[in-house]
């Protein structure tokens, strides 16, 4: 039996400018071109950021229209996910763009430390947000920036504020969060699928551990994220020239542990999602 892996590509994020990497694309025309060719190169999730006139992040939801729009023109079938992050806004500005009806939005279900601010989350506004995406039949990408996270996701799942079966990515690598280590990464898993049943799960990797979480994803028979939000990079000498090519480097690990790339219509059944009427057949 195959476990087709699918790939998100985190486009652009809140925090890469084109002075850390060139290819960081800023524009909503920058960022549907590089998706586009993130797509072909095997990404079937677009994690999605928009920017404000300054390259400043924002969450307002006419450019995240703007952005989904040229998204589903372009790609057509992929899943478009946007981001409901805090870096974007506060309180429920961060969820003005639910009411677009995306395929997917990340949730956040606790607060944590980043390198210099917490990362706060408070239990009402995780609350109204989960609540929004059931009302507009979004389904949430948790992220699990800490085992308390995957604790409160199935709470919540079991209580019904959240419509399962859940889809959980682990964040790892963020200073001051949770590390990028293979055991905890492995406890995880197993904390998941307990708590859990039937959720499926994947994983992003900060900085240079990008490409070793990738490979624990894929070796271990998750799906997985890459992309310039997370790592400008190819390793230390290079930068990243597209986040096609980041996409490309996670095929590659799914050629070396022989999964197979899943295609956009092989993700949306994984994850639940009906296919797009714009698709083609």
């Amino acid at each position: 039996m195959t476990n087709p892996c699918i790939i998100c590509v985190a486009i652009t994020g809140s925090l890469p400018t084109k002075e850390n990497n060139p290819a960081v694309p800023i524009t909503i025309a920058e960022q549907v071109e590089s998706t586009h060719e993130a797509f072909e190169a095997g990404a079937t999730i677009a994690h999605c950021h928009v920017r404000d006139d300054a390259g400043k992040p924002t969450s307002d939801p006419e450019r995240f229209a703007r952005l989904k729009e040229g998204i589903e023109a372009h790609c057509p079938g992929m899943i478009v996910q946007l981001s409901t992050g805090g870096r974007s806004g506060a309180g429920k500005v961060r969820g003005g763009m639910l009411p677009l009806r995306p395929d997917m939005a990340s949730l956040t279900v606790g607060s944590n430390n980043f390198p210099t601010r917490v990362y706060e989350n408070p239990p009402d506004l995780v609350d109204w947000l989960a609540s929004e995406m059931l009302n507009y039949g979004v389904k949430p990408e948790i992220e699990a920036f800490d085992l308390s996270h995957i604790v409160q996701a199935s709470r919540m799942a079991a209580d019904g504020r959240l419509k399962g079966p859940l889809y959980v990515q682990f964040v790892m690598g963020v200073k001051n969060a949770m590390p990028a280590d293979e055991r905890i990464f492995d406890f995880y898993i197993e904390t998941l699928n307990r708590l859990a049943p039937g959720a499926s799960w994947c994983a992003a990797g900060i900085g240079a551990d990008q490409i070793r979480i990738n490979e624990w994803c894929i070796a271990k028979g998750g799906h997985t994220r890459t992309g310039l939000e997370d790592n400008v990079r190819l390793d230390r000498d290079r930068l990243a020239p597209s986040n096609a090519a980041l996409v490309r480097r996670a095929v590659e690990l799914c050629e070396k542990y022989e999964r197979p790339v899943a295609t956009w219509r092989e993700a949306r059944a994984i994850l639940g999602l009906r296919a797009p009427a714009s698709a083609a057949a």
